[in-house]
């Protein structure tokens, strides 16, 4: 062993790990203070009710005070519940249709926006502004624009002859219109997020592109998505939670699960089991299933893009 060596194993603890020094120590106890109110907040309000829900599956529990111990019998019920399967069917098509949809608007608005010209802050803006409305408050005013006959949109599309089309009120378009309307709230902010993405990209490669007589769509295909890959995991994750779990507001608002149940998703269902029926112990049933799916969901994706990286070109 030469004395290099030697020095460089003194400096290392039996771990392999180098001592930590002061100042290291010093950023560490500042980064755990830095995050211990955040930490705490996430264990109590999400940690621990999220624990207490799936305790609560396996008890019926009435609202007033009757507790009893049921093992599986929700999850048994819960699996022969005609409505809980069409609930499920009616999550699957919602989230499949409406965060592809999302995506695709997203991407293409942050495309858009990321040129230079005039109004484009304007145009940022105005994008981003159903964000920030409180989706209760969304839902209200679209109830409206689409009420039957008196709203903008039925009036619209009576004057262009579609008259008697009821968007809200069908069961083949109630769906259609929570679809849409969650696509227009949501697809600012996820521009948001791509806008970020595409403006860390080095222009140079575009520039080197275009002078190897690369197209548009080959600059797209070739640069853009590759380099979005860790953005475009974020949000397919993200907005794939955000359409699961944010649905209930609106679908309350603009349908209240109908009509026939045919914009009854699986939040909305707990939310009847729990508030409408009093079926708490059912209602935790359902929502346990409804988390591991989505934590089922969410691995699947890290294990299939490797956190966001869906190539192998860093191994």
């Amino acid at each position: 062993m030469t004395a290099v060596s030697l020095n460089r194993t003194a400096g290392r603890s039996s771990t392999g790990r180098a001592p930590l020094t002061p100042m290291r120590k010093r950023e560490r106890r500042a980064a755990f203070l830095f995050l211990l109110p955040d930490s705490l907040g996430l264990f109590v309000f999400v940690v621990v009710p999220m624990i207490l829900a799936i305790a609560l599956a396996f008890f019926s529990l009435d609202g007033f005070g009757h507790l009893e111990f049921i093992g599986l019998d929700n999850y048994i019920r819960l699996a022969q519940d005609p409505q809980f399967w069409a609930s499920l069917r009616t999550t699957a098509i919602y989230v499949v249709v409406t965060v592809p949809v999302m995506f695709v608007v997203s991407l293409a608005l942050a495309v858009l926006v990321k040129e230079q010209f005039p109004g484009v802050g304007i145009v940022r803006s105005a994008l981003f502004l159903p964000y920030v409305i409180s989706l209760v408050v969304v839902g209200m005013i679209w109830q409206f624009m689409l009420t039957d006959k008196v709203g903008v949109v039925s009036r619209a599309l009576a004057f262009v002859g579609l008259d008697g089309i009821s968007p809200l009120g069908s069961p083949n378009l109630a769906l259609t219109a929570v679809i849409l309307i969650s696509v227009w709230f949501q697809m600012g902010y996820y521009m948001i997020i791509f806008l970020a993405g595409l403006q860390d990209i080095p222009r140079e490669l575009y520039e080197a592109s275009r002078v190897d007589g690369a197209s548009p769509w080959q600059q797209f295909r070739g640069i853009t998505l590759p380099l979005l890959a860790p953005t475009s995991f974020f949000v397919l994750l993200t907005s794939t939670i955000a359409v699961v779990t944010g649905g209930l507001d609106l679908v309350y608002v603009l349908t209240q699960g109908g009509p026939a149940g045919a914009t009854s998703v699986m939040i909305f269902f707990v939310y009847e089991q729990a508030f409408l029926f009093g079926e708490y112990g059912y209602a935790a049933a359902v929502g346990s299933v409804l988390l591991v799916g989505l934590l089922a969901w969410s691995a699947l994706m890290f294990f299939l893009t490797r956190g966001g990286r869906f190539s192998h070109a860093d191994d």
